[in-house]
């Protein structure tokens, strides 16, 4: 098995929507994007399957090293070999990589957050900095792109946060700000009932608000002249904001069950998506 073939069984076992907004890439970009997201699986699974939190820190400290290699031309592990071959064609930052695995690390150490400023911190490092890569292997000419991708990062992880609250419940980790838990009056054992409160639905209903922004505002600093070469990110933001208005319609289920968006409702949503942007670029 190549890496490139390491990496696409990677991505495709994964289920993600990345998957789907990928299909609108040339063979260049889309061989680029696979090896990050890759990347991004490999140091996420340690946390979510390793339990063993020595062992767990010992693996990613591992990739950080192997991380150092890749950028001194001496990689050795499938994913690493992959982007190698993604680093003769776009300027990808060491630190960025560097940044999500730090972010993993706080999966290590912590499971409550306090402040919604302590969150933002944890969403910018594993969601928000592949953003800033991701932009490098679509290309742009504004500067401005560097903070859509960012807060576009930081809302599909706030999604992702609310989409998750019972299976992080489950594994002793709760995302949601304690201050913001109890300016609600949430409690813990409230999100482990698998069912809503007036309390809970409020908290939701505020979170999803604040995702929301976030993604305005991603969308706010992407100027014309770059949607559509940013249009696999446009897609993928379609796909997760679809999840979130399918979640505020039936009334936020997150205790009860996980809210998921059907492969084909994907495949549509990529597809009118890249229509969409095509019709606007020739405008």
């Amino acid at each position: 098995m190549t890496p490139d073939e390491y990496c696409q069984e990677k991505t495709q076992h994964s289920g993600s929507s990345f998957y789907y907004s990928f299909l609108f890439l040339n063979d260049t970009q889309r061989q680029a994007m696979t090896a990050l997201y890759a990347y991004c699986r490999e140091v996420d699974d340690i946390v979510d399957e390793c339990s063993d939190l020595s062992i767990a820190a010992s693996k990613l400290n591992w990739w950080r090293g192997e991380i150092h290699n890749l950028f001194h031309d001496k990689p050795n592990h499938p994913v690493t070999l992959a982007l190698k071959t993604a680093l003769k064609h776009f300027p990808l930052k060491e630190k960025f990589f560097l940044e999500l695995i730090s972010g993993m690390e706080m999966d290590l150490h912590t499971t409550h957050y306090n402040t919604f400023n302590e969150l933002s911190l944890y969403c910018y490092r594993v969601a928000g900095v592949v953003g800033l890569l991701t932009i490098e292997i679509l290309g742009y000419k504004d500067s401005n792109t560097h903070e859509y991708a960012k807060n576009l990062g930081i809302a599909l992880q706030l999604i992702n946060i609310l989409r998750d609250v019972k299976e992080d419940v489950e594994r002793g980790r709760i995302y949601l700000p304690q201050e913001e838990l109890m300016q609600f009056g949430v409690t813990q054992s409230m999100l482990t009932a698998n069912r809503n409160t007036p309390q809970t639905l409020a908290l939701f209903s505020f979170h999803a608000d604040r995702a929301t922004q976030y993604y305005k505002k991603a969308f706010d600093y992407l100027d014309t002249n770059d949607r559509y070469t940013q249009r696999t990110g446009i897609i993928m933001a379609e796909i997760y904001f679809s999840l979130l208005k399918k979640i505020q319609s039936q009334h936020y289920p997150v205790l009860e069950k996980r809210v998921r968006i059907a492969k084909l409702k994907k495949l549509w949503i990529a597809w009118t998506t890249a229509r969409r942007e095509f019709k606007l670029a020739q405008k």
